[in-house]
């Protein structure tokens, strides 16, 4: 058996595969999300690890494993978020800084003379999505945290170390911190010293897949087992979609969304899409091109928890099919700003098209269509033609958004069998990395459950896109205004 550990934004998931990567237990929890200004977003460590500890025992327990009998964990994790701890105590020092955070956004303007130079060494954009001006914050903000013994990492670092001890990420997540050469495949001094960070103890970068650490069996309720795969959430799902040959593209409708197209060993620079680390197996990066969507599952979360309009994200689809068409309601859910291929952290949500006939479906269906809307123009922003996209993550069972995005791509929609594909991803690396299972064996292993084909004209498609991009350019640069 494998254990697959998925730590991601606004909770943790679990699962436990067989050899034949069938999905035999699981389990799920959320933890408590912490906004102590506007724009500011943040986890508390400890309350992530006890989440992470409770929920792999569960699944553990629901799939029936004794001691002896789990081969390896596998990690994958929301990323960018930075996490700084005392390694002696075990002590966080602050809150994590998650990805969604805008707190440095001010800073990201003051470098921006240097970002064609980051770019070239790290495919990233200045954002404050990015790590390395959190890591700056933290050493600037937090009292005497630059003469302290302190570590940063990312979310899987933090639970690394938990399990074993040990201090140590993989590249997919180095790549996303804007301090990784991601084509030499090390921390790059001179971006430490651009963002004013050198000195700071940064965790060792070791291979996605491969047994880099051990559990201990305390932490990992009496299984002494291998860490065997780790992988950014986006690259973990890339992987658990088969997509292993350059071309293949998917994308995960989560919290954000984020398109990935595999670029094989390929590292290309792309205007408006990023280049990233798809994994490390043994010393050999591969690579992708990513999109990076930041509100698309959020904006439901809001409809629900900040509104008050839905009692559960399900209730999106039938209020979105109750109507026969938008009425001209278009929502941009730029509630953290906006991502690829825009990356304007200064834009902020805005409804457009109201009228005194506007109900509660379509706010709904608005929510879906920007999730749809802005996937099209990821997809885009990759320059890369698609000839179908893989689609995975919660709102991928959202028969309503599915069809709507295979309308506005032009393309087909397929969704797998197992639909979690990012915890899939980190138990195929995990597999891939204790010689159970091969590349091969991987993509042989996926299977196709339901496929949506577009159904509506060209016209149709460009009356509703260009609704869209209207309502875009009343989002941006708002707040500087």
């Amino acid at each position: 058996m494998i254990l697959a550990i998925d730590s991601g934004t606004t909770g943790t998931t679990c699962l436990v595969f067989d050899q034949e990567a069938e999905l035999v237990g699981r389990a799920q929890r959320e933890f408590p999300q912490h906004f102590p200004r506007p724009g500011w977003v943040e986890h508390d460590l400890n309350e992530i690890w006890a989440c992470t500890h409770a929920v792999a025992g569960e699944a553990l327990a629901d799939a029936g494993v004794r001691p002896g009998e789990l081969a390896a964990v596998g990690i994958t994790n929301q990323r960018e978020t930075v996490c700084v701890w005392d390694p002696d105590s075990g002590e966080p020092l602050y809150h994590a800084i998650v990805w969604q955070d805008r707190r440095t956004a001010a800073r990201c303007e003051e470098l921006r003379e240097h970002e064609a130079r980051v770019h070239q060494i790290t495919g990233l954009r200045l954002d404050p999505y990015f790590s390395a001006t959190k890591i700056e914050w933290l050493l600037n903000n937090v009292p005497g945290l630059r003469e302290r013994r302190a570590v940063f990492g990312t979310i899987d670092s933090w639970i690394i170390y938990k399990l074993s001890g040990e201090l140590v990420t993989d590249p997919t997540n180095a790549s996303r911190t804007a301090l990784y050469d991601i084509d030499a495949g090390r921390w790059d001094p001179e971006l430490a010293s651009l963002f004013g960070v050198e000195g700071a103890a940064l965790v060792e970068v070791r291979p996605s897949s491969g047994p880099v650490s051990k559990t201990g069996a305390a932490a990992m309720h009496g299984h002494e087992v291998p860490i065997a795969g780790i992988a950014g959430d986006q690259q973990a799902a890339l992987f658990g979609q088969a997509c292993i040959d350059p071309g293949m593209g998917k994308n995960t409708y989560g919290t954000g969304s984020f398109v990935l197209v595999n670029s094989g060993y390929q590292s290309p620079r792309v205007d408006g899409a990023l280049t990233t680390v798809a994994s490390g197996i043994g010393a050999r990066l591969s690579y992708a091109l990513e999109a990076s969507i930041f509100v698309t599952g959020a904006g439901v979360q809001w409809l629900r928890d900040g509104l008050g309009l839905i009692g559960q994200a399900a209730d999106t689809e039938p209020l979105a099919a109750s109507l026969e068409s938008n009425d001209g309601v278009y929502f941009v859910p730029a509630l953290t700003g906006l991502g690829s291929p825009h990356w304007d952290p200064y834009a902020r949500g805005t409804i457009v098209g109201l009228t005194r006939g506007s109900t509660r479906a379509h706010l709904a269906r608005a929510t879906l269509e920007a999730i749809a809307y802005q996937t099209v123009d990821a997809v885009e922003a990759t320059g890369v033609e698609l000839s179908e996209l893989r689609a995975d993550g919660g709102a991928s069972a959202n028969a309503w958004l599915m069809q709507f995005q295979a309308d506005m791509l032009g393309v087909p929609v397929v969704l797998p069998e197992i639909t979690e594909t990012t915890a899939l991803g980190a138990a195929y690396l995990a597999g891939v990395g204790i010689g159970m299972w091969t590349l091969t064996d991987v993509a042989a292993q996926w299977r196709e459950k339901r496929r949506f084909e577009p159904k509506i004209s060209e016209d149709q498609r460009r009356t509703l896109l260009g609704g869209w991009r209207r309502a875009l350019a009343r989002a941006r640069d708002w707040s500087e205004g």
